[in-house]
């Protein structure tokens, strides 16, 4: 795992950002990691280009699935 270090954060704004953190029940690394972490995912255009390339694959898929989604909306079954 690779460590960063952010330097010349103003004070007033660290403390708030632990602050926020510590009120949602997170530690102020966790938070930052949660963020980096989104912050480096793929693009929209990445995402897209991955689902057309998952579409290729599977091709077309046949029939119509509304009945089986009103099928399983409608049961009144718990959830396996």
């Amino acid at each position: 795992m690779k460590q960063m270090l952010v330097r010349n954060i103003d004070d007033e704004i660290a403390k708030r950002f632990k602050a926020k953190a510590q009120a949602e029940g997170k530690s102020a690394e966790q938070v930052l990691r949660d963020l980096i972490t989104r912050y480096a995912g793929p693009t929209r255009s990445q995402v897209i280009a991955e689902i057309d390339a998952l579409r290729k694959r599977i091709g077309p898929v046949p029939g119509d699935s509304t009945d089986l989604i009103r099928e399983d909306r409608d049961n009144d079954e718990p959830y396996r």
